[in-house]
């Protein structure tokens, strides 16, 4: 089974329990934190995966370092180390996501701006997108990229609005371009 499968079944269940028990924002955070951590510590997930390191050690080891997190989600945890599948976590938290977006109707995007946006400016660019994209809200990121020169790029999932100065030059670019072919 791929791991993306493994990890959407484990999402949906979580999911499912974290709706039930009305903490789908708390579960989210704390399937983040687990997230960067493993990211950010590949030496962890060397010895969780390691054949040598006894199972009881490696859910111990585990219990300890994550005791603040809920019990659903420590259990999801210790159940991917006992079954060996303490890999897809990224994934896990990435289907996670998705489902709670949903649920929420909202969506996850990234603003790319030359400087950063005050509140009232990003509500508006979540209240004006979410509409064209057909959710009620949209959580924006804020990133800073010089070479826009002006304006904004939004991207959200694999959609890219470019409102910027400089994808401005460069579909006026193309056309000058093409007119001369």
């Amino acid at each position: 089974m791929s791991k993306e499968i493994v990890a959407a079944r484990y999402a949906l269940a979580l999911f499912q329990i974290a709706k039930e028990n009305r903490t789908i924002d708390q579960i989210e955070e704390e399937l983040l934190v687990i997230q960067k951590v493993t990211a950010e510590n590949p030496e962890l997930l060397n010895v969780l995966t390691h054949p040598k390191v006894l199972l009881e050690k490696k859910k111990s080891m585990m219990s300890e370092a994550f005791a603040s997190l809920s019990q659903p989600v420590l259990s999801t945890v210790l159940l991917l180390i006992e079954r060996q599948r303490i890999n897809v976590i990224p994934e896990l938290a990435e289907h996670f996501v998705k489902l709670a977006n949903d649920e929420r109707g909202t969506e996850d995007a990234i603003v790319y701006s030359v400087r950063l946006l005050d509140q009232d400016e990003l509500t508006a660019l979540s209240d004006t997108f979410a509409k064209k994209i057909g959710k009620t809200s949209l959580r924006l990121r804020n990133v800073i990229d010089q070479n826009l020169i002006g304006g904004v790029k939004l991207r959200i999932g694999n959609r890219i609005y470019d409102g910027s100065i400089s994808g401005k030059l460069e579909r006026i670019e193309r056309q000058l371009v093409a007119k001369r072919s």
